[in-house]
C-alpha cells in the first residue's frame, strides 16, 4: 500500500459521503509500537472562494472529492458524479447534453441555445456548452461541488452552485509514473496514465491520458462508451515569486451514443420492461410503439429510433493560469480559449435529432487576493467572456413534423466583483461581496417547419442585453478550534436570451436567494467530524423548456423548444455529513440531505400537434390562444405546488471500509457504498412514467496492495442489486409515448495500477 493500509479505505469512505481526504494524515495519538496509533482524519485545501483554505474552514456548502476516490468509485464521467454528493444530480439529455441540478436548480439544455445553470468549471474556467464536461474525469486532484447561488465569486449561469473540476498539476523535482487499467462485464476496457516529468529546477511537465470503450448497455447497441482524451501540463516557476501553469486538452468522443427506452404506460401498455434493456430502436420496442399508435409508424408519419445513430464529438481547449506574489496580496490571471463541436445523430428522446455544432469560446479572468495575515482580506476581479457558435439542429418527428434551423449565436460577458472579509476579533468575521455583470447576445437563425411535404421559411435576427446586480452577507465565528458556525444569504442569477422563433422569442434572467445556516466540527482527536447545513431557497423568474408553440411568421406557428420565466419556487432542508474514523483499520461515513422543494408558480403554454388532449399530470386547459393551424390545439398547463423534478426528499449515502494488514506487509482495503434515494420526477409532465421510484444502489471493492505502494489490484462491482435507476426522461412530441434513459446495469471488473 502506499502508506499505512487505511489510507485507501478512507479515501474510499469518503467518497460515498462527498468529503475528499487527500493522503497525509496528522497523527493525533501515540500507541506501543505493536499496536496501531490512532490517527484522525486528513485535511483538505479547496479553492471554492478563489483562495487556498481548508474545506472544514471553509464558510460556505461545498463537498469535494479527490481524483483517487473518483478512481475508487468508478466514475469515469460526469454523469457519474450524482452518486458522490447527496444535493447533485447529473442528468444526460438528448443526444451528448449534460443538465446538473442542485437541490431542483436546473434545466433541460437541449439545443443550442439553452445553458445550464449550474457553472461548470474545468481548470478554473467556465464552460459554457452542455457537451463539453465530458471527457475530463482522469488524472484529476480534486471536484468540487458549491451547494447554492455563486453570484459573487463565480456570476455567469450559476443560480444554484457551481462544478469545478481540478486536474492535477505538475510537480518539480518529481518524476512520477502512474498507469491503470481495467477490464469488465459488456466487454469494457480502459487505461488511464500520468508522467510527471522536471525540467530542469524550475519547470515541470505533466502528461496525462484516458482510453475506454464499452459495448453498449441496450439492445440495439446503444449507451456504448467510445473515447480518447490527452491532456499537457507545464509549470513554470522562474522565481520565486511566480508561477504559471499552461494546461492543454483535447477529448474525442465516439461510438453510437446515449440510447433510451420506450416505457410501459397506459399508452404503451406493451412497450418492454425496462429492466430488460431493450432499446428504442430494438423491433420489439419499435412494434410496441406501432401497436400503441396504429399506423404513425408504418406510415412514417412518425419516425421511431433506428440504428444508424453516431457520435463523433471533439472538443479541445488551452489555459493559462499566471499568479504573482505581490508581497501584500496574490495576483491570478486566467486567460483561456475552448473549443467545442458536438455532432452526432441520436434517437433516446424517442425520435431523430441532428447537431452538428461549433462553439468556441475565449475568457478571461483577472484576480487579486490579499495575503490572508491580516484582520481585513479580499478578493477583488474582473471577467469577460466572449462565445460564438454555428450549429445545425434538426428534430426529426417524421411526415408530420419536422423542425430545423442554423443558427449563430454570439453571447458577451463583462463583470466585476469583489468579496472581503472583516475579522470583529480573533473568532468572529463578517463576510460582504458583491458582483456586477453586463450581458449582450445575438442571434441570426434560420428556421425551417415541414409537415407532409409542406414546410415554412423565416428568418430572424435579434439583440438583447441583461444586466444584473448579485451579493452576498454573511457572519462566521468560530466556536472552537476545531468548530465553525456560519451564516450566509447570497444571491445568483441566470442571463436571459433566445428562443428558436421568429418572434416573440427572448426571455428574462432568472434569479435566486439562499438563506444558509451551518457548522463544521471536529471531534474525538480529529477522528469525528460533523457537518450540518440548514437552507432555504427562493427562486423565481425561473426558466422552463419544453416543447411549445413557436412563432414561425406574424400570422403562423409551428412547435420547438421554447423557454419561458414559468415558475417560482422555494426549497427548504437539512444536509448532514458525517465521517468517522472509527479505529486505524475502520471508517464509516453518512451523508444525509432532505430536500422539501415545491413550485409556487409554474404555468405555460403547451401544444398537442394532433389536436387531442393534452398528455399532462398537471392541470391542463384548452384554449384558443395563440391560434394554431388545425390539427393542433394549445392547452394551458399549471403545475403549481407540484415538487420539483430532480429534488428527492430523501438522499442518504453511506460507506463503511475495513483494512487489513496481510503477510509480508501486503495490504486488503474492503469497501461498501450504498446510495439510498426517495422518489423523484424526472421531467415537468409529471407522467407516471416519468417518475422514478425510490431505490436502493450499492457498489462493493476489495483491494490488495503491495508492501512498497508500488503496484494494487482492485475488483470491484457496481449497482450490486441490478437496479433499473431511470437518469432522464422525454415525452415525444405528436404520438405521446415517453422514452427514458437509464443508469447503468450491475457492472463488475478488475482494475490494475502501478505507481514509480
Amino acid at each position: 500500500m502506499k502508506g499505512s493500509g487505511w489510507r485507501l479505505g478512507a479515501s474510499a469512505l469518503g467518497l460515498a459521503l462527498g468529503l475528499a481526504t487527500p493522503a497525509g494524515a496528522q497523527s493525533q495519538t501515540t500507541a506501543p509500537d505493536d499496536v496501531p496509533a490512532m490517527t484522525g482524519l486528513e485535511e483538505i485545501v479547496v479553492t471554492a472562494q478563489r483562495r487556498a483554505e481548508n474545506l472544514q474552514k471553509a464558510a460556505i456548502p461545498v463537498s469535494a472529492v479527490t481524483g483517487d476516490l473518483l478512481i475508487t468509485a468508478g466514475v469515469a464521467d460526469v454523469t457519474s458524479l450524482t452518486k458522490m454528493v447527496p444535493a447533485l444530480v447529473v442528468q444526460p439529455s438528448v443526444g451528448t447534453a449534460t443538465n446538473f441540478y442542485i437541490r431542483g436548480v436546473g434545466s433541460f439544455a437541449a439545443n443550442a441555445f439553452t445553458e445550464n445553470p449550474i457553472a461548470f468549471n474545468f481548470g478554473g474556467v467556465y464552460v459554457a456548452r452542455p457537451a463539453a464536461p465530458l471527457g475530463t474525469f482522469y488524472d484529476l486532484e480534486r471536484v468540487e461541488v458549491l451547494k447554492g447561488p455563486q453570484g459573487t465569486l463565480y456570476g455567469r449561469n450559476a443560480t444554484g452552485g457551481a462544478i469545478n473540476v481540478l486536474p492535477a498539476r505538475p510537480k518539480l523535482d518529481v518524476v512520477s509514473f502512474d498507469l491503470t487499467a481495467e477490464y469488465g462485464n459488456y466487454d469494457a476496457k480502459a487505461l488511464m496514465g500520468a508522467l510527471n516529468v522536471p525540467l530542469g529546477e524550475k519547470a515541470a511537465l505533466r502528461v496525462a491520458g484516458q482510453v475506454r470503450d464499452r459495448d453498449g448497455y441496450l439492445s440495439d447497441g446503444y449507451d456504448d462508451e467510445n473515447g480518447k482524451a490527452g491532456r499537457a501540463s507545464l509549470l513554470l516557476e522562474p522565481n520565486d515569486w511566480l508561477t504559471a501553469t499552461i494546461v492543454a486538452d483535447y477529448f474525442h468522443q465516439g461510438g453510437r451514443g446515449g440510447g433510451g427506452v420506450l416505457v410501459p404506460g397506459p399508452l404503451t401498455p406493451t412497450a418492454p420492461d425496462p429492466k430488460d434493456r431493450i432499446g428504442g430502436a430494438d423491433p420489439r420496442s419499435l412494434a410496441a410503439l406501432e401497436a400503441s399508435f396504429p399506423g404513425m409508424v408504418s406510415s412514417g408519419r412518425v419516425n421511431g429510433p433506428r440504428t444508424d445513430g453516431f457520435v463523433d464529438n471533439d472538443f479541445w481547449g488551452v489555459a493559462g493560469t499566471f499568479e504573482a506574489d505581490l508581497g501584500f496580496a496574490s495576483l491570478t490571471v486566467l486567460p483561456a480559449y475552448r473549443d467545442t463541436r458536438p455532432d452526432f445523430l441520436a434517437y433516446n428522446g424517442g425520435y431523430s435529432t441532428r447537431v452538428d455544432e461549433v462553439a468556441k469560446q475565449k475568457s478571461l479572468e483577472i484576480r487579486l487576493a490579499s495575503d490572508g495575515g491580516g484582520a481585513f482580506n479580499y478578493v477583488v476581479g474582473a471577467y469577460v467572456f466572449d462565445e460564438k457558435q454555428t450549429d445545425l439542429n434538426d428534430f426529426n418527428q417524421g411526415l408530420v413534423q419536422r423542425t430545423t434551423f442554423r443558427t449563430g449565436l454570439h453571447n458577451e460577458s463583462a463583470a466585476g466583483f469583489g468579496q472581503v472579509t472583516w475579522s470583529l476579533v480573533d473568532d468572529l468575521r463578517l463576510v460582504a461581496g458583491a458582483r456586477y455583470t453586463k450581458e449582450q447576445k445575438s442571434q441570426d437563425t434560420t428556421l425551417t417547419t415541414t409537415s407532409f411535404g409542406q414546410g415554412v421559411t423565416s428568418h430572424f435576427d435579434g439583440d438583447a442585453d441583461f444586466n444584473r446586480f448579485t451579493w452576498k452577507a454573511g457572519v462566521e465565528y468560530d466556536l472552537a478550534a476545531r468548530s465553525l458556525l456560519y451564516a450566509n444569504v447570497g444571491t445568483g442569477f441566470k442571463s436571459g436570451g433566445f428562443f428558436i422563433a421568429a418572434l416573440d422569442n427572448s426571455f428574462a434572467p432568472e434569479k435566486l436567494t439562499a438563506y444558509t445556516v451551518g457548522t463544521k466540527n471536529r471531534f474525538l482527536d480529529n477522528r469525528l467530524q460533523v457537518n450540518a447545513e440548514a437552507f432555504y431557497w427562493d427562486y423565481s423568474d425561473q426558466q422552463v423548456n419544453y416543447i411549445g408553440p413557436i412563432r414561425t411568421s406574424a400570422t403562423t406557428y409551428g412547435t420547438g423548444l421554447v423557454t419561458t420565466n414559468a415558475g417560482k419556487s422555494r426549497m427548504y432542508g437539512l444536509d448532514t455529513e458525517l465521517d468517522f474514523q472509527l479505529t486505524p483499520d475502520d471508517r464509516l461515513t453518512a451523508d444525509i440531505q432532505y430536500l422539501n422543494g415545491k413550485y409556487t408558480k409554474f404555468d405555460y403554454v403547451a401544444v398537442s400537434a394532433s389536436g387531442a388532449p393534452l398528455r399532462h399530470g398537471c392541470n391542463v386547459t384548452p384554449t384558443n390562444s395563440p391560434p394554431l393551424a388545425a390539427p393542433a390545439r394549445p392547452f394551458i398547463v399549471d403545475c403549481s405546488g407540484n415538487p420539483q423534478i430532480n429534488s428527492p426528499k430523501w438522499t442518504v449515502n453511506l460507506s463503511y471500509t475495513r483494512s487489513f494488514t496481510l503477510p509480508a506487509d501486503y495490504g486488503l482495503d474492503v469497501g461498501i457504498r450504498t446510495r439510498i434515494e426517495s422518489g423523484r420526477y424526472l421531467a415537468t409532465e409529471y407522467l407516471p412514467e416519468q417518475h422514478q421510484k425510490s431505490y436502493r444502489s450499492s457498489d462493493l471493492y476489495a483491494t490488495l496492495n503491495s508492501p512498497g505502494g508500488d503496484w494494487s489490484m482492485t475488483g470491484f462491482v457496481n449497482n450490486l442489486e441490478d437496479r433499473t435507476i431511470y437518469a432522464g426522461s422525454s415525452l415525444r412530441p405528436v404520438v405521446p409515448a415517453v422514452y427514458n434513459i437509464l443508469r447503468a446495469p450491475r457492472t463488475y471488473g478488475l482494475r490494475a495500477s502501478v505507481h514509480y
